[in-house]
């Protein structure tokens, strides 16, 4: 058994990620033909019948009845009293009809992951823009330890699109979504020298090329921890993979060289592209301004403050549960500040990923997807040129997917008493896009529906759909697809209807367009 803090004994860390690069390569270019073959036959589709609408009234929020044979979308010219009707259709006609339209999804690590899979059905060719912000569980030990951006959300959105088609990516995926024991710090310590050692069970099904690769790098990750003679680190409840991309992060100097190792380890079909909102190699802090002038230092404290963990000394799971403690003020904006930065003066502009901007200027459509408006969306829409990217393209669908239920930040408003309705919602959108209340730099004044043409909600949902308010932001079109309810009773849309009503949005803008 190994001595505290002793390091494994049996492994040879001089050189190991370049040489475990070379093997990896003939095994990968020798598989490569046969995965692309199989991408280009992986547009499952959805079954030819399409959902069925309940055929009574919707709740109060949504003040309009859903014929069983059509989705109603509001037109533009009249009022919300008439609807345009466009005929249900499956995925299969959709797709000879939109070709393989290019997405951009901004989104946070967690909610949007029940869709990610599904939306392949419907296009391979999505972007999935996500924040490096995230400082909760053990990312934030990561970051505390040897310091960097957060890719605990990148992780995430790259292990739901990872392919399962066969047994080793299946036992890869399986390896890289692993947790290390919660039992306590020296379980998971113990857990993670049998892992690093290669003598643990989750390495059964592992090609030995796919073992040498990943092994490496969290080889390299154990020695940036070893390095840091002053901190201990803590493994209680850690991310596999985000040891694995730390590794490959400080071992490349590159955040993107490790998104792209990482997703070609996990087998990323062909088009699914998973991009950090900011590219860098420090650590990003994101900080929230209060309307009674608080601001709050850290993502987690922002939307979920964990209390155990001061307690516990060591990481442990987010808590994302519905239970929340309110917030002493409305969110009032988001904003980056520096590594040690406490307050507004500290407010810094981190540059975009360029990879993001260009993708604007060129895909078919945008999504906001769910997930928490400030912590999660708000960071990339807040930076420099996106949202000037964003309103250039007139011609494009941008469409809203509403949360299903209330949270930590919107729970309250600041225009009003009571939670955020949809409209506060689009305006927050908005407010981030045109970096409204920034210290830094010129603000834009570009009205929402040069960022939001098209609202997307989950029947049933417990946001108030506020349709008078949004006919004034220029938010005409309101659609409400299936939805259904979690363990704690927090409304959920329906992965394949959503897909499928994003699908008919774009089929009729295109059709609008021509």
């Amino acid at each position: 058994m190994l001595a505290e803090g002793a390091a494994p004994s049996r492994i040879n860390y001089r050189g190991k990620p370049r040489a475990a690069l070379r093997r990896l390569g003939e095994h990968l270019s020798h598989s490569s033909s046969c995965r692309t073959k199989r991408a280009s036959r992986q547009r499952v589709h959805l079954e030819e019948s399409a959902p069925t609408y309940a055929a009574e009234a919707s709740p109060a929020s949504h003040d309009r009845r859903m014929d069983p044979s059509v989705l109603s979308l509001p037109l533009e010219s009249d009022g919300f009293g008439d609807t345009r009707r466009l005929p249900r259709c499956s995925t299969v006609s959709l797709q000879t009809e939109l070709g393989v339209p290019n997405l951009v999804v901004f989104s946070g690590g967690t909610a949007f992951n029940s869709v990610a899979g599904p939306l392949r059905k419907l296009t391979p060719c999505v972007s999935h823009v996500l924040p490096v912000s995230d400082d909760g569980g053990s990312t934030a030990e990561i970051v505390r330890v040897i310091g960097g951006p957060a890719v605990g959300d990148i992780r995430s959105r790259c292990l739901r699109l990872a392919d399962e088609g066969d047994e080793e990516a299946q036992a890869v995926k399986q390896l890289l979504a692993h947790r290390l024991a919660d039992s306590s710090s020296q379980d998971a310590k113990m857990e993670w020298y049998n892992l690093v050692e290669g003598r643990h069970d989750l390495w059964q099904g592992v090609s030995e090329p796919y073992k040498h690769m990943i092994r490496a790098f969290l080889v390299h990750f154990q020695l940036q921890i070893l390095s840091q003679a002053n901190q201990e680190f803590n493994f209680h409840n850690g991310s596999i993979g985000n040891f694995f991309f730390a590794g490959a992060r400080t071992f490349f100097r590159s955040l993107e060289s490790a998104v792209f190792l990482f997703s070609r380890v996990a087998r990323i079909p062909e088009g699914s592209t998973v991009m950090p909102a900011i590219c860098t190699e420090e650590v990003i802090t994101l900080g929230a301004e209060l309307e009674d002038g608080t601001v709050i230092r850290g993502q987690n404290n922002i939307s979920h403050p964990d209390e155990q963990q001061s307690h516990s000394g060591g990481p442990s799971a987010v808590d994302k549960s519905s239970s929340y403690v309110p917030l002493p003020s409305p969110i009032r904006r988001v904003f980056y500040l520096s590594r040690e930065g406490t307050g507004q003066e500290h407010e810094v502009s981190p540059p975009p990923n360029p990879h993001v901007v260009a993708d604007i200027r060129k895909v078919d459509a945008i999504i906001y997807g769910m997930g928490s408006l400030y912590t999660s969306i708000c960071p990339t829409l807040i930076l420099d040129g996106v949202g000037e990217a964003i309103a250039a393209r007139r011609e494009i669908p941008k469409l809203l997917l509403l949360n299903g239920s209330h949270d930590r930040e919107t729970s309250c408003c600041g225009s009003h008493s009571g939670p955020m309705r949809a409209s506060d919602v689009v305006q927050a959108i908005t407010d981030a896009l045109n970096r409204r209340r920034s210290r830094q730099g010129i603000p834009l004044r570009n009205p929402p529906a040069s960022y939001v043409t098209s609202l997307i909600v989950p029947r049933n949902g417990s946001i108030e759909v506020d349709h008078a308010t949004l006919e004034l932001l220029g938010v005409n079109h309101v659609v409400d697809v299936g939805s259904s309810s979690d363990s704690e009773g927090r409304i959920l849309f329906d992965p394949e209807e959503l897909v499928l009503a994003i699908g008919q949005m774009l089929h009729w803008h295109g059709q609008l367009a021509a």
